[in-house]
This record gives structure tokens, sequence and C-alpha cells, in this order.
């Protein structure tokens, strides 16, 4: 609404599509922030929950993007609210991909984060006086950068953690705020992880060659003789990280990020339902593709990784396997120097 312009000025069709729009916005807000309440473990009690909140995502998204023009006119829809819908989808990808282990939902997290950046969704956030504006572009940064990390994208992790400190400078000289340290620290965590994961391989043309610890198509040892296959499966793991001083970005340390990759298999792109029927909730897992359901624990009191274990356990199909990966510092009796100070590496042998 412009000027003097009144309601009753504007059309009933644009002020309808205005309202309309504000329920789809309000809605998908509290089924998002409803995400939190949900329980970590069990596997079926969030799935109901999570396809109502694709569902109010998809008609919100494509709500925007039909009602575009009347929504900037009579709305005043800013770009970078548009930015926050789709940084909301990406995070909705990645839980998705934490609670079913499907390695191909990162790469529909990381498809929206990448429109982020690429339609500079939040290049006009820097020159607005709200800092909680640019909050949100610089924990945008900070999950795309997670999503890059699993996803083995080292290039574009250097150059978003490049653009992450910029931002972070602009932000913490343009406003006198308290989490000064806490950004600074964010970036200290992302580069200390990424030198800690150095692994470079050169083909034979000399070029580097991008490794990563995910099962291949063919790829997979044989099985030793005798072995019978369909016996046990593995079903579950829980990936446990309790070192002091462990190397770790967000609440993923160096050794829990290898340990989950060894679990799953490749990404594939997946066909959802957005190319098909506009919809972002995600289809059927492709046959035989399912990956152990892993839950991921950083430094758990003992009540928590009891529960875990529990419902884990409890959940367990027949003749499955749950396999428990903790790497914690180790504690010696007095006399034993040759351990005194070290800490045992898994993937140091």
């Amino acid at each position: 609404m412009t000027g003097a312009e009144t309601e009753d000025d504007i059309p009933l069709g644009e002020r309808k599509t205005v309202t309309d729009f504000c329920y789809l916005l309000d809605k998908s807000k509290q089924l998002f922030n409803g995400l939190r309440d949900l329980p970590q473990y069990g596997h079926k009690q969030w799935q109901s929950y999570f396809g109502r909140t694709f569902d109010v995502y998809t008609k919100l998204w494509k709500f925007q993007q039909q009602h575009r023009q009347v929504l900037d006119s009579r709305y005043g829809l800013k770009r970078w609210q548009i930015g926050e819908v789709a940084s909301k989808i990406g995070q909705l990808y990645y839980h998705y991909y934490l609670r079913t282990s499907e390695t191909s939902y990162l790469n529909e997290a990381f498809s929206f984060y990448s429109a982020i950046r690429q339609r500079s969704y939040y290049f006009q956030v820097n020159k607005e006086d709200r800092p909680e504006l640019v909050v949100k572009k610089l924990r945008y940064y900070a999950r795309y950068i997670v999503v890059c990390l699993l996803l083995n994208k080292m290039d574009l992790v250097k150059v978003l953690v490049k653009e992450l400190s910029e931002e972070i400078e602009d932000y913490t000289q343009r406003f006198n705020t308290e989490d000064q340290l806490e950004w600074n620290l964010v970036l200290q965590e992302v580069a200390a992880f990424v030198e800690a994961d150095p692994v470079v391989v050169l083909n034979d043309n000399n070029s580097v060659v991008v490794t990563s610890n995910r099962l291949q198509e063919g790829s997979v040892p044989p099985l030793e003789q005798g072995m019978v296959v369909g016996q046990l499966a593995l079903a579950d793991a829980l990936i446990i990280g309790n070192c002091n001083n462990q190397v770790k970005f967000s609440e993923l340390t160096i050794d829990m990020f290898r340990m989950l990759q060894a679990l799953e298999r490749e990404p594939v792109n997946l066909a959802t339902q957005t190319s098909k029927q506009g919809t972002l909730e995600p289809n059927e897992k492709p046959a035989k593709r399912e990956n152990p359901h892993k839950y991921l624990l950083y430094k758990p009191t003992f009540s928590q990784l009891f529960t875990f274990l529990s419902a884990s356990f409890k959940e367990l199909p027949a003749n499955s396997v749950l396999l428990v990966y903790l790497s914690a510092t180790g504690v010696f009796p007095t006399g034993h120097s040759d351990y005194e100070g070290k800490k045992f590496d898994p993937f140091n042998v």
C-alpha cells in the first residue's frame, strides 16, 4: 500500500492475495518453530508433522512466485524475505536428511542454499540498520557451509568461509553487538575443520580429485568366503563425539563427520515432487538405497545417551544390528606415562 492509498482503494482480488500470503507465512513459521519440540529420537513420531510443514512451505513458495508483482506493490515483499523462506526450506531438507540418513536430501538443501546466494536474496540486508537481519544472513552462511562440507564441496566451502569472514567483519564494525566473539569462534572452528580434513589426491593429470568416505557403486568389498548375505543388517548407529578440545564445526566433530559418511551411500539427484507436481515434499527413497539410521550426539549427558540408546534399540527391526561409535578422551592410571596426554584417533592407524 503506497502513499495516501487506503485499503478500500486496493482491488478485492489483490487484498485477498495479501491476506492469503500472510496466512501461509504465519502458518509456515508456526509449523517450523514446532519442529524443535519434536523428539529427536524415534523414527515415526515426526513424519506426519514434517509432511504438513513441507506442504505449507510448498504452497508458500509457489504462492510468492505466482503473485510476486502484487506482493511487491501491495505487501512490500523484500528480497530478504524470499531468501528467508528459501533458507527455511533448505533447513527442512537438511533436517530431513538427519532424520532419514538419505544423503540425496542434502542435494535438495544445497539447491535452495545455492539459489539464495546466486540470486542475492540477502544482498540488501547490509544496507538496512537492523542487526537481526544481518544475523539471519550469517546463520544462512553457516548452514550452507555445513551442507557443503557434507557434500565434500571443499572449494566452495573455502569461498563461503571467505565471504562469511567479510560479512562478520562488516557486521561487527557496523553494530556494537555482544556476539562478536561467538561469530569469530565460528570462523575459527570452520577453518580448523577444513584444515583437519586435508586429504588431497591427484589424478594422472595432476588435478585434485575430491575423495569421499561414502560407499560408491562397485567400491564395496566382497564378502569373505562362507559369509551369507542377508543374515544381519546394520539398521541404526549412534555416533557420539565426547573428546575434549576436538576439532569441530557446529556440533559435528571431525571424527563424527568421517564416521557418518562411512555409513552412507553417495548422494543421487532425487526427483522430488517440486519438478513434477509443484511440491517440496520428498518422494519415497529409491529402492535398496536405505542408509543406516543415525543419531549424532555431541557431548551428551548419560541420561541423553541412555534415552537415545533405548529408543534406537526399541525400534530395531528383526535381524538388525545397532552400531555404537564413541570417541572420548581416555583416562589412564597414574604411571602409564606412555599414554598420558594422548588421544585415540580411530582414523590414524
